[in-house]
């Protein structure tokens, strides 16, 4: 005749194994250089390029540089719609509903800036409700 494991050794185990599987889950996580705006490309097997775009003091500058830089293509033909940057160690990710941030490529993503009705890039509440 067996006994049955106890309670708290199960939830033990399945601690141990949920914090094992979430340490070998891989990040990947933006460079952390003070002031430097990153342009970033996906390369053929998951790689990212980090290609320097400015020098710039905020976040919100930086993606204003890259909102830029999406448009300046849009208008030489190209049709990418989305783009991805990094700043201060936290990646950028230019989408239709404005920037949000996330401090890895595959964490949670915030909002930081969002679209106003004429396409332009706003801190959220900063532009008064349209009626």
């Amino acid at each position: 005749m067996t006994r049955p494991i106890p309670r708290t050794a199960t939830l033990l185990a399945t601690l141990v194994l949920g914090v094992t599987l979430t340490a070998c889950q891989a990040r990947t996580e933006p460079p952390g250089d003070v002031g430097v705006c990153y342009n970033v490309v996906p390369q053929k097997g998951g790689k990212l390029k980090y290609f320097k775009l400015v020098n710039t003091t905020s976040l919100e500058s930086c993606a204003a540089n890259l909102e830029a830089m999406r448009l300046k293509f849009l208008r030489m033909g190209g049709n990418q719609q989305e783009l991805y940057g990094a700043f201060q160690a936290n990646f950028l990710f230019l989408v239709p509903e404005g920037v949000q941030t996330s401090q890895s490529l595959e964490g949670p993503r915030y909002t930081a800036l969002v679209r106003t009705g004429d396409g332009r890039l706003a801190i959220p509440g900063a532009m008064p409700a349209q009626r």
